[in-house]
This record gives structure tokens, sequence and C-alpha cells, in this order.
């Protein structure tokens, strides 16, 4: 009897035994539907992310030939490279040559241009300790800035100030960077000396202005047009000279008989050799673009004819016999660089968190709107720097 007991209360323990089971199983699916969900409500954004913004160069020629075109397929960083949504691009002068066929740092189109964007870190590549996911950030790039997602080296990044905003960051690295190699590694500036800075309301003019006052009683002669004399003044120009109504050499003699200690030439053609010869003994002239090819929307082939023509050209007995230094400068040749770019960076960045350099941002405007931005450039109307952004401007209610 104690036996068919013992057989009767089997049943009831057995029950007890298979209910934490089933409670068990219960809980692992209803945990997988839960992971299978948030897996979902990841995968969202990402599938909206897999198509981004970017402006495309088409071919050569006028504004046109920048429009804007969606990408399919989001980037996704390698070994060494971060993500970026970016916030804002610089324009500079080298993308309105490109645009035009006159910079060979391009690849051929189609392509994207643009040589810096500020922005926020979404991913990092495999190895990637010196940044991380938010961390707000300044690149530089030889090409394809231009557009709302973008893959660049580690090394090619520079964390981003307190209190800076992605405009002035966007504003400051090529234009700085440029100005501080020109003035300080080639051009040797020190207290006392003198400087001739052409397209003075321009990025690199504003830049190296600026950078012209951390040295002791540097005078500064500073070419524009004259609507724009009050604004370069203000930023550290000692003497302003309308270029389109006066022979900037005639005024700069004017005032210093022997000439100038440094000379920047963006202008190229017969400008260089009047800037040779505007130098004192021992003076240095740096040379950086060709300003004077931009005549008009599109290559003009007199324009470039007559730029070459009137080339500047010397030899090393003429460099021994006037003591004088030429020294060519092209930012998009050191791309392999970086470490030398990087320190550099380093310099302006210190600069920036003490006051002492403030990049002027001259108008922004959104990818829609690229040929407008390129036109304020062109048409020398802009004083500061000219931003594309990817987001449109809400407007106020």
């Amino acid at each position: 009897m104690s036996g068919e007991q013992a057989t009767a209360a089997e049943p009831p323990k057995q029950e007890e035994d298979k209910k934490p089971q089933d409670e068990t199983k219960l809980e692992d699916e209803q945990q997988q539907q839960q992971q299978a969900a948030t897996a979902a409500a990841a995968a969202t954004p990402a599938q909206e992310e897999a198509s981004y913004r970017a402006l495309l160069l088409s071919g050569y020629g006028g504004y046109d030939k920048v429009k804007l075109h969606t990408k399919k397929g989001a980037p996704a960083p390698k070994a060494g490279e971060l993500l970026l949504r970016v916030k804002a691009c610089g324009l500079n002068f080298a993308d309105l040559m490109a645009r035009q066929g006159l910079y060979d740092r391009l690849p051929s189109p189609p392509v994207t241009p643009g040589m810096e964007c500020s922005g926020v870190v979404e991913a990092v590549g495999e190895g990637v300790s010196e940044r991380q996911v938010g961390d707000k950030v300044i690149a530089m790039n030889k090409f394809g800035m231009w557009q709302e997602l973008v893959v660049v080296p580690v090394g090619h990044t520079f964390l981003m100030p307190d209190g800076m905003s992605f405009e002035e960051a966007a504003a400051l690295p090529v234009n700085y960077v440029t100005a501080y190699m020109m003035l300080f590694d080639f051009g040797n500036l020190r207290p006392n000396q003198s400087v001739l800075v052409h397209m003075a309301a321009g990025g690199v003019g504003i830049a190296a202005t600026q950078l012209c006052q951390t040295v002791q009683n540097v005078t500064v002669f500073g070419t524009s047009s004259s609507s724009k004399h009050e604004v370069i003044k203000q930023n550290g120009v000692t003497h302003a000279i309308d270029y389109r109504t006066m022979d900037y050499v005639d005024e700069i003699r004017k005032i210093s008989p022997k000439g100038v200690d440094v000379v920047l030439d963006p202008l190229g053609g017969s400008d260089t050799s009047k800037a040779f010869n505007l130098l004192k003994p021992m003076g240095k002239l740096v040379t950086y673009g060709a300003a004077n090819l931009l005549t008009g929307q599109k290559k003009n082939i007199m324009a470039l004819a007559k730029t070459w023509w009137n080339q500047f050209s010397i030899n090393a007995i003429q460099l021994m016999h006037s003591n004088k230094a030429v020294c060519g400068y092209h930012l998009g040749c050191l791309d392999g660089e970086m470490e030398l770019i990087g320190t550099v960076m380093k310099t302006l960045l210190e600069l920036y968190k003490q006051g002492k350099v403030k990049p002027k941002v001259d108008s922004v405007w959104p990818f829609e709107q690229v040929g407008d931005a390129m036109r304020q450039m062109q048409e020398r109307k802009n004083v500061g720097k000219v931003l594309l952004v990817p987001e449109v401007k809400k407007e106020e209610n």
C-alpha cells in the first residue's frame, strides 16, 4: 500500500518539475523576440542611412558641372579609418580650378571635390583608439569632402577645441595651414618685418593677416577692392591697397621704398615678377597659386596663354646676385606629409584656444546652392571663408 501511495504521489511531483522548464522556455522565447525587436529597431536608422547625398563634379566647365547626387550604400570605415557625419565643408580656390580642369591633384570626373570638413565620428575602424563615436573633429583629405558621410584615415583628423563651431572648424585647416607654413616655414617671419598679402579679404588672406599679428610689429600691406578695406584693416592690415584702381607696387614703394620682406603670391603670371622685384635684400617670395587663370566660369585659353607667357623665371646665378629667395607652396602636394601638417594644426588649434586666430566665415550655403557658393568666391565677393553644409537651414516661422 505504501508503494501505491508512492506511485500516486509521483505525478504531482513531475508537474512541479515540469512547470519551471515551461516557464524557462517561455522566457527564452520572449527574450529572443525582444532581441529581434531591438535588432530591428537598431537596423532602421542604418537602413535610412543606406543612402547619402554628395556633390559630384561631372565634367569640366561652369558652375552647373557640380550637382547634388544620392549615393546608395552607407560607407564603412576600414582598419585605421573613421566614418564622419559631415556638418560643414570648406570651399577653396583649388576647387574652382578643379571645376575648370586646371587642378591636377583631383582625379578625373566624375568625382566629389572638397579638401576639408568638420563633423562627428559615427563609427571607428579596427585598431582605432585615439577617436571614439561622438567626437567632434576637423578632417583633411586630398578630395571627397563634399558629402554627408565621409571615410577618412584617423591621422587626417583633429579634435575640435571646446567652443569651436563646426563652421569655424571647416574654415580653419586649408587656409590657416597654408598661411602658417608660408609665413613661418618658408618666410621665417620675424619682428619688425613687412609682408605683402594679396587677396587680403579671402580665406588665406585673412588667415595670413591674423598670423602676422602673432609676431611683434609686423607691417602688412593688403590688396583688395576698396569696399573691403575697412574689414581687412580691422583684421590687421596696416596699409590697404585697391588693386583695381591703384598700382600696388607704386603704393608700396611710396611707404616702403626698399620694398617688403615677404610676399605671398596667389596670382601668378606677371604679378610674380612684380613680387620678386618688390623684395628687399634677403626677402622671400612664396608663390602658391594662379588665381589670374580664373577669369570666368569656364577655362579661358587666352588667360592661360597670357599667364604662362608672363610666367616668372629665374636661374640660380640671378638668385645669388639678388640675395632673394623664391619658394613654391602647394598644400595639395603635401598629402603624404600628414605628420608635418599635424604639427602645424596642433599649433593653430592652440592659437585658436588662446584667441589669437579666429576663422572669419563669409557665408554658408547648402549643398543645393553650390553654384551660388562658387560664384561668390570666383567673383571675389567674399570676405572670409565660403562654406558648404549638407543640411538646408530651416526657415523660422
